[in-house]
C-alpha cells in the first residue's frame, strides 16, 4: 500500500469506516488525483476495526484482511473488547490525593526540576507504556541569555515527553522552551504544548479531549484521570529502538494512594519533604488505578482528514493498536536540584499467586546531604498496598537492605516493627536506555529500564519477640518494571539505610503539614 492518493469520487467506498471524529492532528492532510481508481485501498481489502470511544468522538481504523486474521489468531486478541475512555473532570478534595500532588515550581532561579511517570500494564498482551513527563529551570522560558548565564550560571531548561513502550521501543520529544508547559500548583494535573494549533492559543489547563485535539498538533495533558497526548520522535534517540510517532488517551480510576483504602494518604518521604532539604524529593501519586483507553505507538501512520464526510477517520498501517479495560496503572513524581548519584527502583502491579489488588514499590538512592561538603547518604524504601492495607518499610521505622547488580538483579528487603518483607527480581532483557534530568547535562541517557522483569515479594507478620512468623502474601510476576540509573556501576552495590538517629526521631513525629497550612492557606508552599 504505496499510495495514499484518493480521488473524491472513491471517497465513499469508505462509508462503513467513517464515524465523526474531530481531528486528531490537523497537521495531516488530505491528497486527491484525478485518477477515479483506488487500488490502494479497495473496499474488499479493507475490513472496519471497531474501537469504543466515547460516544461524541468514536473512532474506526482500518487494516488489512490478512492483517486483522493474524491479530486476532492470538488468544490475547481473542479476549479483547471494545472499551471506551471517558473524560471526567478531577473534583475538588479526592479520597486517593497524596500530599505533593501538585506542580513545586516556586518561581524563584533556584536550579529546579520536576518528573512525572505514569505507567499502564496490559497482562493480557505483556507490554507495559510509560509515560514520563519533565520541567528543568522553568523560571527561564527559554534557553538563557549570555547575561543571564553570567549571573546565574549554567542551566539547562525546557521540557521532555517520553514513552517507553510496547517491545522496549521508545519515544522522546523534547523543548529547550517551556512557556507552553502549565502545572496546578496543588494537584496532579500539568501539560505542554509542543506545537499548537496556528488558530488556538495553547491551554494553561486540563481541557475536554476534544478541546486538546483541536488546540495541541503535538503535546500532552494529564490529571489523576486522564492522560492524553500526541509526541514525535525529535530523532536525538541512537541508541534504542525508537518509534516515529505516539498517541495515547485513556482514562484512570485510582484504587490504592499512598496509604491504607480510606485513611488520609501520606507523603511517601515524610513530612520533611515539604522542606527543600532532602533533594530530590519523590512521592507516590498513585499506587494502583485502573485505566481504560488506547494507545498506539506506529513507525508510520497517516491520517486522511475528511472534513466533509461526517468528520474524520484515520488509517494507520506499519503499526500497532493497543486497547485496554482496567489496566493495572501507577503514577509518581520527583522534584527539586537534581536526581540522586545513583539509584535503583522496582514497581508492580500484575501479580500471580493472590486474590485482591497488590502493588508494590521499592527504590533507594545515594543522595546528597545539604551543605558545604559533599557529603552523601543511602536512603531506601519499600511499600506495598494489598487487599486496602498499606505495609511501609521506610528508613525512619526500621531498616532497608539491598544487593543491586549493575543490571539484571535486585534483592531488596525490609523490616519494620511488625512486618518483615523481601523482594528479588531478575531479568534476561536487555533494557532500553532512557532520560532523566540532570544538573550536569540536562535531559540526558541516566537510567536503564525494563517491564520484563521476573520478580518474587514475600511479606511474613513478626512475632512477638521480633523473629519471622507467619507468611501472609507470597506472589511472583513476571512484568514488573526495574531500573538502575546513575553511576558510577562498577559493580554490585550492596547497602544498607544509614539514617541518623536525630532525623529519624524526627521523621517519627506525626506532623500533619498539610491541616497547618490549611490554617493559613495563603503560606501553603505550592506542590503540597
Amino acid at each position: 500500500m504505496d499510495s495514499n492518493i484518493c480521488s473524491l469520487n472513491q471517497l465513499h467506498q469508505f462509508s462503513s469506516c467513517f464515524i465523526g471524529l474531530h481531528s486528531q492532528n490537523s497537521k495531516s492532510t488530505l491528497k486527491f488525483s484525478q485518477s477515479s481508481t483506488f487500488n490502494a485501498f479497495s473496499p474488499r481489502e479493507l475490513r472496519p476495526l471497531r474501537l469504543g470511544f466515547r460516544s461524541n468522538s468514536p473512532v474506526v481504523a482500518c487494516r488489512s484482511v490478512s492483517e486483522i486474521e493474524t491479530e486476532t489468531s492470538s488468544p490475547a486478541a481473542k479476549r479483547s473488547v471494545s472499551v471506551s475512555p471517558v473524560y471526567v473532570p478531577t473534583p475538588v478534595n479526592r479520597d486517593t490525593r497524596t500530599p505533593h500532588s501538585g506542580y513545586h515550581f516556586d518561581g524563584t532561579t533556584r536550579q529546579f526540576f520536576e518528573g512525572w511517570y505514569f505507567k499502564v500494564s496490559i497482562p493480557e498482551r505483556k507490554q507495559s507504556f510509560c509515560f514520563m513527563y519533565s520541567v528543568e529551570n522553568p523560571a527561564f522560558k527559554r534557553t538563557l541569555t549570555p547575561l543571564e548565564m553570567l549571573q546565574h550560571g549554567p542551566r539547562f531548561t525546557g521540557v521532555g515527553a517520553q514513552v517507553l513502550g510496547a517491545k522496549g521501543k521508545y519515544i522522546c520529544q523534547y523543548s529547550e522552551e517551556s512557556q507552553n508547559f502549565w502545572g496546578s500548583r496543588h494537584e496532579l494535573t500539568l501539560g505542554n504544548t509542543f506545537v499548537a494549533n496556528k488558530a488556538s492559543r495553547p491551554p494553561s489547563k486540563v481541557v475536554p479531549p476534544q478541546e486538546f485535539n483541536r488546540k495541541v498538533l503535538e503535546g500532552f495533558q494529564v490529571s489523576p484521570l486522564w492522560n492524553q497526548g500526541f509526541i514525535c520522535d525529535d530523532g536525538r534517540t541512537y541508541y534504542a529502538k525508537t518509534v516515529k510517532t505516539a498517541r495515547w488517551e485513556y482514562s484512570t480510576r485510582p484504587i490504592y494512594g499512598w496509604g491504607d483504602v480510606g485513611s488520609k494518604q501520606k507523603s511517601t518521604a515524610g513530612w520533611a519533604a515539604a522542606l527543600p532539604i532532602f533533594e530530590p524529593h519523590w512521592q507516590i501519586c498513585m499506587a494502583s488505578g485502573l485505566s481504560t483507553g488506547t494507545c498506539f505507538s506506529p513507525s508510520c501512520f497517516e491520517i486522511l482528514c475528511i472534513d466533509f464526510l461526517l468528520g474524520f477517520c484515520w488509517i494507520e498501517w506499519d503499526g500497532e493498536r493497543f486497547e485496554f479495560q482496567d489496566a493495572p496503572s501507577y503514577s509518581e513524581k520527583n522534584w527539586g536540584g537534581g536526581f540522586p548519584r545513583k539509584w535503583f527502583w522496582a514497581q508492580c502491579n500484575v501479580f500471580e499467586g493472590a486474590s485482591g489488588k497488590i502493588s508494590l514499590t521499592a527504590a533507594g538512592g545515594l543522595r546528597q546531604l545539604p551543605g558545604l561538603t559533599e557529603t552523601f547518604e543511602n536512603t531506601a524504601l519499600i511499600g506495598v498496598h494489598y487487599d486496602g492495607i498499606f505495609y511501609e518499610f521506610v528508613p525512619w521505622n526500621g531498616v532497608v537492605t539491598w544487593e543491586i547488580a549493575q543490571w539484571g538483579y535486585w534483592n531488596i528487603a525490609a523490616e519494620n516493627k511488625t512486618h518483615t518483607v523481601e523482594l528479588e527480581a531478575t531479568t534476561t532483557d536487555s533494557g532500553t536506555t532512557l532520560r532523566a534530568p540532570t544538573v550536569e547535562a540536562g535531559l540526558t541517557p541516566a537510567c536503564l529500564d525494563t517491564c520484563l522483569g521476573d520478580l518474587t515479594l514475600k511479606i511474613w507478620e513478626k512475632n512477638v519477640g521480633g523473629s519471622i512468623g507467619k507468611l501472609i502474601l507470597d506472589v511472583k510476576s513476571d512484568m514488573a518494571a526495574l531500573e538502575v540509573g546513575g553511576g558510577p556501576w562498577f559493580n554490585t552495590w550492596k547497602g544498607k539505610t544509614t539514617t541518623p538517629e536525630v532525623i529519624k526521631s524526627a521523621l517519627q513525629v506525626p506532623i500533619d503539614v498539610e491541616g497547618i497550612f490549611g490554617l493559613a492557606p495563603f503560606l501553603k508552599p505550592p506542590g503540597l
